[in-house]
C-alpha cells in the first residue's frame, strides 16, 4: 500500500440504471439498494486501486448506508467514495450517491487492504476443509 493513500482520495463511478439494477415498485422499475451498495463498493475499490501494490487488493468489512430516494430505470447514478481515515490496512470512506436530480444515498464504508498470496492461502485451506469449494 502506498503512502499516497490518505484522507481526501476519491473513487467515483457513474452508471446508467438498467433493468438488472432494479426492483419493481408499483408501475416503476427503481434502482435497488443491493445495487446501490455494489456501486459504492466498486467506487471505493476504484479509489484504492492506484494506491495498492500488484499483489494487494481490498475486501469490504462494513457498510452503513441510508438509501433515501428512488431512482428510475434509465437515470444516471454517481457514487463518490472519499477516504476519511487510514489506519494501517483499514480504510474508511464517506459515501455519497446521486442520481441526475438528487442525493439518493449517504453513509460510510470500510475496507481492509489484503495481501493476495496470504488471502488465497486462507481460501485454499477453507476450500480443502469444505470439500473443494469453487475457484
Amino acid at each position: 500500500m502506498s503512502s499516497t493513500l490518505e484522507p481526501g482520495v476519491q473513487g467515483v463511478l457513474e452508471r446508467t440504471v438498467e433493468a438488472e439494477h432494479c426492483t419493481r415498485r408499483g408501475e416503476y422499475d427503481i434502482f435497488s439498494t443491493p445495487n446501490l451498495v455494489l456501486l459504492l463498493e466498486e467506487a471505493a475499490i476504484e479509489g484504492l486501486a492506484p494506491h495498492l501494490r500488484e499483489d494487494q487488493a481490498s475486501v469490504g468489512s462494513k457498510v452503513d448506508i441510508a438509501h433515501t430516494a428512488p431512482t428510475l430505470r434509465g437515470q444516471k447514478v454517481t457514487a463518490t467514495a472519499t477516504v476519511t481515515e487510514v489506519d494501517r490496512r483499514r480504510v474508511v470512506f464517506d459515501i455519497r450517491v446521486e442520481d441526475d436530480t438528487e442525493v439518493i444515498g449517504t453513509g460510510t464504508h470500510e475496507r481492509f487492504v489484503i495481501d493476495l498470496p496470504g488471502f488465497e492461502s486462507r481460501l485454499a485451506a477453507k476450500a480443502e476443509q469444505v470439500g473443494g469449494g469453487t475457484r
